[in-house]
């Protein structure tokens, strides 16, 4: 990648961000159509390297952990291929150098993960969880197949770094065109990156095995809507007017997803699904930090959610693989003195993902509320109030996750023991980047003091892509020890909480059996707000009934009825064919000549006299007829 130059941040606290331009390589032409030469190539920029580094060490990681997870399994070779074509899916995603290229990869990892949600798919929950998450992203990819199709006929090139470019170039036009565009995509993004309201196949895609989970779910596919984004920024910074607005679209959807599935986190008793709740809570961070301009905050959250996800996701794994199978959490407790590893990573994973100092997710986290706050022209309020509130709903559940877990008394059967080296080596890999990875970016102010503030804003610095996002005019707001205390206030104020209600038994205990109005919202968040019934029972059997019953009505009387009167008119010639051919005249021929026969024979038996004068006057006057008839013919 070559330098052109530097960008002063406007309001970043004198910290100039280098102009680089990605490396675009075009391989050879991919096929032709209409007159239309479609490529492929990759391009490679500082995002792409980061997320090159995410799926490469978490796949090779959720790779030797598996060995043990699934060993003895009988699709285990079934298992690896299908792990390794996600990885290599997702690779080719990442480096796409054109939107085909990226609906190509879009699809195939949504093919594997399919395939691997239901790899266990003796058992109908399984195949009902992959055909609801293959379905509910078809629904999405609706919007992705015609947002492109809209960006191809507004700039007529599938090229990304040419779209991105010409949009920075001349910010103002095409708006409307944009804003669809944008908007379609917002629908895909919906579906893959588990947004409000196409979340619902995430949770339900536990069913498959946990590294998958892991690899998947928490920290490859489900952020390559966030990725899409952030790859097509000036689509929808300029399409959804981020810059100028104090509430779009993007932000909106982003912050309700957080707030929704941080709340259904507490109604879930199996310890896959609290982690996936959380992951949609923690995507819906991801892509409101990018509705509200903080594109470097969104990425960084994303590269520190990675690395601790997947550790809370394979902690998980090792908690069922030594409680025999299970993941409800009511069978747990007391996990702590047999598990020493699986619970200190547990712990320290769960301390990033609450953001508490100094672990990774408070540095990343920090700054998606800072960004809510100061926004770029306009701050967002509502997104920081959804922001705030989710800071402390999340260290609140994983307190109540790591309190049913690990302490009090074991309430399963068996004995739990430790996991094996394969599987508690990947987990301290893991906890140890839960630790380390927010230093990729941490602000000037903190590493001033010990004289390193050259190596401040490394993935602002180098990921993001600011030869596109400087023609926006995006600007990153001076870091704020205020608003970092806050975040950091409410994460502490969610774990003391928690652990007075559940440690100290202090608080309404309760209350949803004495309260109606706590009842009903509980009962709310069992049910997962009734989308599930919404779209089962409503949307699905509202097409579904109408169709099925044409479709009977069809089979009874076109096909059917076609069939019957086929049937029907075999039947009748073949009975009219028996009685008038086959009896009336193959029978009767066949009777006539055996009643001939029969007379001729009786006629004929007087002649068998037993006298031989009378069969030697026979042999003469047989010979004279036939002397006759010679003389008379020759």
């Amino acid at each position: 990648m070559v330098s052109e130059g530097k960008l002063s941040d406007e309001h970043g606290g004198g910290h100039s961000t280098p102009l680089i331009r990605p490396v675009i390589s075009t391989f050879s032409h991919w096929w032709s159509n209409g007159g239309i030469e479609f490529a492929v190539g990759t391009l490679v920029d500082g995002q792409t390297v980061l997320l090159l580094i995410v799926v490469a060490s978490i796949s090779l990681l959720v790779h030797i952990y598996s060995t043990e997870y699934v060993k003895g399994d009988s699709r285990y070779i079934h298992y690896y291929a299908f792990l390794s074509l996600f990885t290599a899916a997702m690779l080719f995603f990442v480096m796409a150098q054109n939107i085909i290229q990226l609906i190509v990869g879009w699809e195939l990892v949504g093919v594997c993960s399919f395939v691997l949600i239901g790899h266990w798919w003796e058992e109908k929950p399984n195949t009902d969880a992959a055909l609801k998450a293959f379905l509910t992203n078809r629904v999405g990819d609706i919007g992705l197949i015609v947002g492109m199709i809209v960006l191809w006929g507004t700039f007529q090139t599938f090229d990304i770094d040419a779209i991105n470019t010409l949009i920075s170039a001349n910010p103002d036009a095409h708006h409307f065109a944009l804003l669809v565009a944008a908007c379609c995509l917002m629908a895909a993004v919906a579906s893959k990156s588990g947004q409000f309201p196409l979340h619902t196949w995430l949770p339900d895609a536990m069913a498959g095995p946990t590294p998958v989970s892991a690899l998947i779910h928490a920290a490859t596919m489900v952020v390559a809507g966030v990725y899409m984004i952030a790859r097509l920024y000036p689509v929808f910074y300029e399409g959804l007017s981020v810059g100028t607005s104090s509430i779009n679209l993007m932000a909106f959807i982003g912050g309700f997803t957080a707030l929704i599935g941080a709340a259904l986190a507490f109604a879930q008793w199996d310890i896959k699904k609290v982690l996936a709740y959380s992951t949609v809570s923690q995507l819906g961070y991801m892509v409101m930090a990018l509705g509200v301009g903080a594109w470097t905050a969104a990425i960084f959250h994303l590269f520190t959610h990675a690395f601790f996800k997947a550790c809370l996701f394979l902690g998980a794994g090792s908690v069922s693989h030594a409680a025999h199978h299970t993941f409800d959490m009511r069978e747990m407790g007391g996990l702590k003195k047999v598990m020493p590893h699986t619970y200190r990573t547990f712990v320290i994973s769960s301390l990033a993902l609450a953001g508490i100092f100094p672990f990774a997710g408070f540095w990343s986290k920090d700054e998606i509320l800072l960004g809510s706050l100061v926004g770029q022209k306009n701050g967002y309020p509502l997104m920081l109030v959804f922001g705030c509130a989710v800071a402390f709903m999340t260290a609140a559940y994983m307190t109540r996750v790591i309190w049913y877990t690990f302490h009090g008394e074991f309430r399963g059967h068996g004995h739990p023991h430790e996991s094996p080296k394969a599987m508690t080596v990947p987990l301290w890999i893991l906890a140890g980047m839960a630790v380390l990875a927010g230093a990729f970016n941490l602000p000037g102010p903190v590493l001033e003091p010990i004289g390193l503030e050259g190596l401040a804003h490394r993935i602002q610095t180098y990921a993001e892509p600011s030869v596109y996002l400087s023609g926006l005019g995006l600007s990153h707001p001076d870091p704020s020890l205020s608003m970092a205390l806050i975040g950091l206030a409410l994460a502490i104020s969610g774990i003391v909480v928690t652990y007075l209600y559940y440690w100290r038994r202090v608080g309404l205990h309760g209350l949803t059996e004495r309260n109606r109005y706590a009842k009903n919202g509980y009962t709310l968040l069992e049910n997962k707000y009734y989308l599930d019934h919404l779209y089962n029972d409503v949307v699905v059997q509202t097409i579904k009934r109408p169709i099925a019953n044409w479709a009977n009505r069809f089979n009874q009387n076109v096909l059917d009825g076609a069939v019957n009167t086929a049937g029907e008119t075999a039947r009748d010639t073949g009975r009219w064919i028996y009685k008038w051919i086959d009896q009336g005249a193959i029978d009767g021929s066949v009777n006539a000549a055996a009643r001939g026969a029969d007379s001729s024979g009786e006629s004929l038996r007087v002649i068998q006299s037993g006298k031989v004068q009378n069969y030697g006057q026979l042999l003469f006057g047989s010979a004279a007829v036939l002397a006759i008839v010679f003389v008379i013919v020759v």
